[in-house]
């Protein structure tokens, strides 16, 4: 596969948690770079860093040395109003605790995301998405209403809202059944094929193989 344009940049990001006198260096120095049209793995036992770097990389945290760049403009060290815009145009973000709001129905959780990002798009795209996750027949429904593999695939509703140009996604396919994994994976597959890069923070092998290439953490830091 030949990487075009680098859409995200990450250099030597360095992310330090403190609890009394005990500092946790949960990032260490980690550098990474995602072509558009490229899947990449971030795999690695818990606590090494895997989603601490994905929230940095979508500008929900603050590294605290190193940066992040999108399309080769800075995202960190920017105010929060800034980077919250950036994340709402450009970025689509599921995370293990999902991305929808407990009151709004799953159409209204996509709508809201469109809002955010500046676009009052028309009920039929909305149809469209929710009809391509495989969540269109619960589109009214509220997230409680809604299994594990719903759950899932509401949120990622809600992250490709906008085609983002990228698309973090942190334990996408954890707790799912097989088909609910393969139709999740499918989708963000589907998404780097029309051009995004997608990152996968993963603990399952079958996620790791199906990427373009794999970046391994370790206590904070990417393996050789």
């Amino acid at each position: 596969m030949v990487v075009l344009t680098a859409l995200l940049e990450a250099d030597r990001l360095y992310r330090f948690f403190h609890a009394g006198d005990d500092e946790t260096l949960a990032l260490r120095g980690v550098s990474l770079a995602v072509g558009a049209g490229e899947v990449v793995a971030v795999t690695g036992p818990s606590g090494s860093g895997k989603s601490t770097l994905l929230a940095c990389l979508a500008g929900l945290d603050e590294p605290d040395g190193g940066s992040v760049r999108i399309d080769g403009r800075r995202l960190t060290r920017r105010p929060e109003e800034e980077r919250a815009r950036v994340r709402a145009r450009r970025i689509g973000v599921l995370f293990q605790q999902l991305n929808l709001v407990g009151h709004l129905s799953v159409d209204g959780n996509v709508a809201l995301a469109q809002r955010l990002a500046g676009r009052r798009a028309p009920a039929a795209p909305r149809a469209e998405i929710l009809a391509r996750c495989g969540i269109g027949a619960r589109a009214h429904a509220r997230p409680r209403q809604l299994s594990g593999g719903e759950l899932a695939r509401a949120g990622l509703a809600v992250a490709l809202a906008n085609a983002p140009a990228i698309v973090l996604a942190d334990e996408p396919t954890g707790e799912l059944d097989t088909a609910s994994a393969e139709r999740v994976l499918d989708l963000l597959h589907e998404r780097a094929s029309a051009g995004a890069a997608v990152v996968v923070a993963t603990h399952d092998p079958a996620v790791a193989a199906a990427a373009d290439r794999e970046i391994r953490l370790r206590d904070g830091s990417a393996e050789p």
